[in-house]
């Protein structure tokens, strides 16, 4: 039997376990979703599904406080950070609450000839699996399920091992809410059981949010029983300074780029490439802000680096970093570890091509490129099988532009950082994945487009 376990990062403490799901269980559990597939969301409006999801977001926000404390000692989230993704996920919820109706709406087809009309009309897609990493509990599961609870897709959600209280949390509140049995069902399944889950005809789609190993077998699964997934995965993101009027502003933004989640985020700045006339002062001013960028103690309101998730991901970092010091790379600053905190890392001298450069750096690494010229700063920024996000720093709007079209991408920020938005669409390109959630496009994944042509 599979067990799920608060293990608090900062400290090592295992705090409660959870056992996993047994068989029987989980096949009750996909029973409840598929009559609630069959019944509730056939039976209920956009808009009654709407209000309920407006109410998992108030619940959000009424209990803030507790949900983020949950998350630190899950995965050692500093506080202030953890407060403010209880309310980006209430947010989500209010976004497809507000926009529901909207974005099911009827689709008119001007008719290139003959009589009649025809239109496209959205309804429900059926049982999805949601499988959530443990880096953003709450905004993940917001990004999924807001959109497909409005559309009428019940949910299994299968949330990562080391983060079953905020699972727990979460069914509470879609409960608490008044969603029917069955609408979202918490799962703490083994990958085992995920498998034969994926395989059952009652399921007709499955999203991940994980690693490129994850994505890969639950895609492959999921071609073998032709279910329709969408993946978000890794990414290396390079952040691209050719221009800057306040290099300061740009380092600080830089910092915050790579810091954020203490540098455990899937669209975080990891390569920071810089043309000559920049380079020698950003990277002295940037190793200053890491430097002062000390890791400390999660439950702390002035904490912004906390510990690493865990042991495993702590050892995972520590050995990225040492290969890349051996195959030639240095470290500027930072490199040290302490149990499962990591200092603020600034390495240079990876060679484009290195395996370092290949890599995600899971944590609070950065690796400093200098580069002659816009053309040079492009290829280096694509020379990489992640695609997922990109941020370009310039004083010139067409180089901006120019230099965003060029970079293989799902998504470029132009002179900002930190602009994520419940109406903006995330996704990636490459080995990044593929779909979308957020935004009207997230609406659009898992939703039959059903044709209807009268005469």
């Amino acid at each position: 039997m599979n067990t799920y376990a608060v293990v608090n990062p900062a400290t090592g403490e295992t705090i409660k376990e959870y056992p996993g799901i047994g068989d029987a269980d989980l096949r009750a559990a996909i029973d409840r979703a598929e009559e609630a597939s069959r019944t509730w969301s056939g039976s209920s409006t956009v808009a009654e599904r709407a209000a309920l999801v407006r109410k998992v977001g108030e619940l959000h926000s009424e209990r803030r406080q507790q949900l983020a404390e949950i998350i630190v000692r899950e995965m050692g989230k500093p506080i202030e950070q953890a407060l403010m993704e209880v309310d980006f996920a209430a947010e989500i919820y209010a976004y497809y609450a507000d926009n529901a109706e909207a974005l099911m709406a009827d689709e008119p087809i001007e008719l290139l000839g003959g009589e009649g009309t025809a239109v496209v009309r959205r309804g429900s897609f059926g049982v999805l699996l949601g499988i959530m990493p443990w880096n953003f509990p709450y905004y993940q599961v917001a990004r999924f399920a807001g959109p497909n609870l409005v559309i009428g897709n019940p949910i299994l959600l299968k949330h990562a091992s080391q983060c079953p209280e905020s699972a727990e949390a979460m069914a509470q509140m879609f409960s608490d809410a008044g969603f029917p049995e069955g609408a979202y069902e918490n799962i703490y399944a083994t990958n085992e059981q995920i498998e034969w889950v994926i395989a059952d005809p009652r399921l007709h789609g499955v999203s991940v949010t994980g690693s490129e190993r994850a994505g890969a077998a639950v895609a492959e699964i999921a071609g073998r029983n032709l279910k329709k997934v969408v993946l978000e995965l890794g990414g290396s993101d390079p952040f691209i300074l050719l221009g800057t009027d306040d290099l300061d502003a740009t380092v600080q933004a830089a910092a915050e780029a790579r810091l954020d989640n203490t540098g455990q985020s899937c669209n975080a700045a990891k390569r920071f490439i810089v043309v000559d006339d920049f380079y020698d002062e950003f990277l002295e001013k940037f190793t200053a802000t890491l430097a002062a960028s000390k890791p400390g103690d999660p439950t702390a309101e002035d904490t912004a680096v906390g510990p690493l998730s865990s042991e495993v991901a702590a050892d995972r970092l520590e050995e990225q970093v040492k290969k890349a010091v051996d195959n030639g790379a240095e470290v500027v600053v930072g490199g040290k570890r302490d149990g499962n905190y990591f200092e603020p890392t600034i390495l240079t001298g990876i060679k484009p091509g290195d395996e370092a450069s290949q890599e995600e750096f899971f944590g609070p690494v950065a690796q400093v490129y200098r580069v002659g010229s816009e053309e040079e700063a492009v290829a280096l920024a694509n020379q990489t099988p992640f695609g997922l996000g990109s941020y370009v720093m310039t004083t010139d709007k067409e180089q901006g532009e120019r230099v965003a079209d060029k970079i293989e991408a799902g998504m470029v920020y132009i002179n900002l950082v930190g602009a994520d938005s419940p109406e903006l669409p995330f996704g990636g390109f490459k080995r990044s994945g593929f779909g979308r959630e957020l935004g009207r496009f997230g609406a659009d994944e898992f939703v039959n487009k059903k044709l209807i042509r009268s005469a």
